[in-house]
Order: structure tokens, then C-alpha cells, then sequence
């Protein structure tokens, strides 16, 4: 009977303390969600390689009992009065919120960003520097939604309402860039990380649909159809040069810039040095690998259900599209004024390229050129702004952060 009494005790503690009867509905839906997350990322494979982790993540911080993730640590009055207590964090947090120290002090995204330099050529926008402006005027989206965040604060109503940091967060969304969404956002607006990380990678999955229909909306069969003339051959001595200016200038006229920027332009010169083969390969293979998976769920964990089950999150949401059709829009728009000024010679489809979305956004005005052209190759040339706008939305990053930092 002892044994049988032990066992029924037994049973009976693992039943109270089951996540099953602790369970709210929100939980639930947030769960449901992370699901509906990893069928996209895997079914769909739609950015995968960070919505996969992010989805795990959200499904781990909303089973109850978890005690993977507390968010009062980092969000919490006392955190925001007081800053982050690290010594709690340590002492009483779960795994994730140790990871979560490295998106909370900035090491993860810049990590990324010298990943990312060490995997791509800035050859297409050395090779014409006029890119370089299509990149910059992608990021309009950025600026333009941001007003539109600050601009519904004047309805007076709680739930429609941004603060400044808030609205530069959410404004970030439309450089499609979702380490730079996540760096801006640890620091300026972190209560809104789950919401705006699961925006800002959709997005980027998204580029392959979102972008033509605005593209062909704003262009003619004849800008689209316009064969590009082959880039000019650029010179070992201008690749390892240009890492190094860019990092001087941006520091220097944004420090806040400093950490994205130089980390992208280190990995850049890496790989164009050619003399340090093994941290190329190792920055952009294992290290980017492993950052990938700990920023992924960590950054997936923020989006519990009471910060994400709310009417901010889908105006988010709603908001980041508008972003990033705007910054596509303005940059076709200025692809337009370049084929205009250069008596047709442009293809001012590239001009959407200029969203950082590597290399994705520029196979995409490659697929809508050939579809009107079939002899047209627009890749490397729509490769210069989609680098460029790597640059654009770090400096955007930067300037947000300069002024509401």
C-alpha cells in the first residue's frame, strides 16, 4: 500500500506542476503560432535559417513552468529604472536569458554583420558608385514610416500610440535587415523584440512576393527591358581600400554606427586581404552558424504572450510592411530619375535592390528583368545597392540610435 500511495503521490505532483493545467490561452495561441512559424521555415522555406530558431524559441518562453526566459529581467520597472541586474541574471535566469545578454549588450547582431562581410563582394559597388545612392534612398522607407508611427500618437488613443523609440524600432523593419532590426531595437525598444524580429525576417522571406508587383507598378516595359552595360574591373588595391575608408568615414560622422559598420567592413577586408583564409571560413561559416542558432531562439523567447498578443503588435506588423514597400518604392523611384538622366542607360529595376536584403532582393530584379528581357543580367549591377543598402540601414541604425539612444 506505502508503494502504492508513493506512486499516486507521485503522480499527483507531476500533474500540479504540469504545464498542462497552468497553461493560459494565450500561451496556447502563442504556441500555435511558433508552429505556424516552423511550417513556414521549413515546409516553405521561407528564412529558415533564423525563422526556424525563432519559432523554437517563442514555443519554449510560452510553456508554462518553462523558466527558460524571464523578460522582467531585461523589461521588467526595475531593469528600466535601474538598468539590466546581470548578477540576477546569472544567479536566477534560465538558459535563455543568458543568451539573451548577448543581444541585450550588442554582441550578437555585429557578430552577423562581420559574418556577412566576409561573405560578400563590394566589387558591383565600387564598380559604380552611383549604387550607392539607390541604397541610400531605400532607406527612406525607414524615415517615412517612422513619422507614420510618431504621427499616430496624435489619435490620443493608448493602444495606437509609439514613443520614439518605439517608432524607430518598428521604422527599422523597412531597411529589411534583421540584425540591424534587433541591434536598434535591444536598445531602444526591447519590450517590442519578439514583434519586431518575427516582422523584420518575414519580411525578408517575403522579398520574392512583396517586391515585383510594386516593381512592375512603377516601371514601364521599356525601363524593365534596358541591358545594362558590363561592369568595369576593379582592382584588389580599391577592395582592400574600401573596407577601410567606409569604416573611417561612417565612424566618424556616426559613431553610433561604429559597431555594424566596422564589424561588416572587418569581415570585408578579410576576405579581400586574402591572407587570412581561416578567419574568413571561420567567420562566415562556424561563427555565423553559431550566433545564428543563439540569436535565433533567444530572440524568438521575447515574444511572449503578453508582449506579443497585442493590438501593437499587428499594427507592427502593418507598419513594417508599409516600410518595406516604401523602401522598395523609393528606390525604383530613384532607379526611374537615374534611367531618365542617363538617357535610358539604367535600369532603375535595381533600384529595389537597395533593401539589404543579401543577396535576395537583387536575384529578385534580376528575375523581373528577364521575365521582360531574357538576354538582361541585372544581378551584379542590382548587387551594388543591395550591399549599399547593408551600409544604408546600419547608418540609419546608427542615426535613430544618435538622437533617441
Amino acid at each position: 500500500m506505502e508503494i502504492i500511495d508513493v506512486f499516486l503521490k507521485t503522480i499527483s505532483s507531476i500533474a500540479s506542476g504540469s504545464g498542462f493545467l497552468a497553461i493560459h490561452w494565450e500561451q496556447a495561441v502563442m504556441i500555435v503560432v511558433s508552429f505556424l512559424l516552423m511550417y513556414l521555415a521549413i515546409v516553405r522555406k521561407f528564412e529558415p535559417l533564423l525563422l526556424l530558431p525563432i519559432a523554437f524559441g517563442m514555443m519554449l518562453t510560452n510553456i508554462p513552468g518553462s523558466e527558460v526566459f524571464h523578460p522582467e529581467f531585461f523589461t521588467g520597472p526595475d531593469a528600466v529604472a535601474n538598468g539590466v541586474n546581470y548578477s540576477q541574471v546569472l544567479h536566477d535566469g534560465g538558459l535563455l536569458d543568458m543568451l539573451y545578454i548577448g543581444v541585450k549588450t550588442q554582441i550578437f547582431p555585429p557578430l552577423i554583420f562581420l559574418g556577412i562581410g566576409c561573405m560578400t563582394d563590394f566589387g558591383p559597388l565600387i564598380a559604380n558608385p552611383k549604387s550607392l545612392l539607390l541604397g541610400a534612398a531605400a532607406q527612406a522607407g525607414i524615415f517615412i514610416t517612422f513619422l507614420g508611427a510618431c504621427l499616430l500618437s496624435f489619435t490620443g488613443i493608448d493602444a495606437l500610440t509609439f514613443t520614439f523609440k518605439e517608432a524607430s524600432s518598428i521604422g527599422i523593419i523597412g531597411g529589411a535587415d534583421g540584425p540591424t532590426a534587433i541591434f536598434l531595437t535591444s536598445k531602444l525598444a526591447p519590450q517590442l523584440m519578439g514583434s519586431i524580429a518575427v516582422a523584420a525576417y518575414s519580411y525578408m522571406a517575403l522579398v520574392p512576393i512583396i517586391q515585383p508587383p510594386i516593381m512592375k507598378f512603377l516601371t514601364t516595359k521599356k525601363e524593365r527591358s534596358v541591358v545594362m552595360g558590363q561592369l568595369r574591373t576593379v582592382s584588389k588595391r580599391e577592395k582592400i581600400i574600401f573596407p577601410i575608408a567606409v569604416t573611417v568615414i561612417v565612424a566618424f560622422i556616426i559613431p553610433d554606427a561604429t559597431a555594424l559598420v566596422g564589424m561588416l567592413m572587418l569581415g570585408n577586408l578579410f576576405r579581400e586581404s586574402g591572407v587570412v583564409d581561416r578567419l574568413v571560413k571561420t567567420a562566415s561559416n562556424e561563427l555565423m552558424n553559431i550566433i545564428t542558432i543563439m540569436l535565433g531562439t533567444v530572440v524568438g523567447a521575447t515574444a511572449t504572450a503578453e508582449n506579443f498578443l497585442t493590438i501593437k503588435t499587428l499594427l507592427i506588423v502593418a507598419l513594417g510592411l508599409i516600410a518595406f514597400c516604401m523602401g522598395t518604392a523609393c528606390g525604383v523611384l530613384l532607379g526611374k530619375l537615374m534611367y531618365k538622366i542617363s538617357g535610358g542607360k539604367i535600369n532603375p529595376l535595381i533600384g529595389s535592390a537597395g533593401v539589404s536584403a543579401v543577396p535576395m532582393a537583387a536575384r529578385v530584379s534580376q528575375t523581373v528583368g528577364a521575365q521582360e528581357n531574357p538576354s538582361n543580367f541585372l544581378l551584379m549591377h542590382a548587387m551594388g545597392p543591395n550591399v549599399a543598402g547593408v551600409i544604408g540601414s546600419a547608418v540609419a541604425a546608427g542615426v535613430l540610435l544618435n538622437i533617441f539612444g
